[in-house]
């Protein structure tokens, strides 16, 4: 079963221009679970199948309007009926007066009340957008997050064989650093996962011989960045001679990360090698494949040859004759 996380409602409200029209606790104590959000004019009319007290509620003009459309005793006690069942928070938007019913109800039931100057919709979008992030499912991976030339770089390895000695090398020719040593990963939708570095080592570096140092204090701000939409799994380690590389790159290799395929190469490690400089060029070639062109495709057709019936030992014969 996939864990359960949450964020607090004191950091939904530094992050977001609401304002507090009422709240039972501290808002640090008050925590928010889900990443869906509710619309209650249905609830308070009475039809509360489905309803998810975990949810945000929002409500716009037609649900105010709907709520004073009431005389006060059959207002209070269709309000009462749905504040009963403790929404997680209500968010009254476009600057809108909150009805008298919901302000008065909130401290019996201990519901949490906000109020927004944007539109309704804008900001479900808005908060739907954040909580999807802030909620995500996350796994934590060993290695270290770069961006180079705006493509999210995963570089993993063994300890020791050289990827933060990478990433200072990719800093110094002007890349971003995202994280080192852990890199926290989170699917935020169907198709994307985000890395970043959790907030207590974000921005240092270990290296061997020399220890911690802070990235963005020596390379300056431009150096560093929170976080990045990983595009590309590169994989060192260290070279081995009885091992067959890819030579060729005809066809992407992937690998799964929280059950999305993430292009995925091996780049082998020996003295000699320039791993910031390959990096750099698995990133670029990586764009481009993106982008509909593959260079191995290309030298097979000016050769004359179809790739899709090359063996790898062929590959190597190919190779040898230039």
């Amino acid at each position: 079963m996939a864990a359960k996380y949450s964020v607090s409602l004191a950091k939904i409200l530094k992050e977001n221009q609401f304002e507090t029209l009422y709240l039972p606790k501290d808002p640090s104590e008050i925590f928010i679970s889900s990443p869906d959000v509710h619309r209650p004019g249905l609830t308070i009319a009475g039809y509360d199948n489905f309803f998810d007290s975990a949810r945000i509620n929002f409500m716009g003009k037609a649900e105010v309007e709907y709520v004073n459309s009431f005389h006060e005793e059959e207002g209070y006690k269709k309000v009462e009926k749905y504040m009963s069942k403790q929404p997680a928070c209500i968010i009254v938007a476009r600057s809108l007066d909150c009805p008298k019913p919901i302000l008065d109800l909130a401290p019996k039931y201990g519901v949490p009340v906000l109020k927004t100057t944007d539109t309704t919709s804008r900001s479900m979008a808005s908060i739907i957008s954040y909580l999807n992030v802030e909620l995500a499912e996350r796994i934590t991976r060993h290695g270290v997050f770069v961006e180079v030339y705006g493509e999210g770089v995963l570089i993993l390895g063994d300890s020791g064989v050289g990827k933060s000695e990478a990433a200072v090398e990719l800093i110094k020719r002007g890349h971003r650093l995202i994280a080192d040593d852990a890199v926290e990963i989170k699917k935020t939708s169907s198709r994307t996962i985000v890395g970043s570095a959790p907030d207590n080592i974000r921005h240092f570096i270990e290296l061997r011989g020399i220890g911690i140092i802070n990235a963005r204090r020596i390379f300056g701000m431009g150096a560093v960045k929170l976080n990045e939409k990983i595009d590309m799994v590169i994989q060192l380690e260290p070279w081995d001679s009885e091992k067959v590389y890819d030579r060729m790159g005809i066809e992407n290799e992937y690998t799964e990360i929280l059950g999305i395929k993430v292009p995925y190469t091996v780049v082998p490690v020996k003295p000699g090698r320039n791993l910031a400089v390959i990096i750099e060029i698995a990133a670029m070639n990586n764009r481009q494949k993106k982008m509909g062109y593959n260079a191995a495709r290309e030298l097979m057709h000016n050769l004359g040859m179809d790739e899709d019936i090359i063996p790898q030992e062929d590959e190597i014969k190919l190779w040898g004759n230039f």
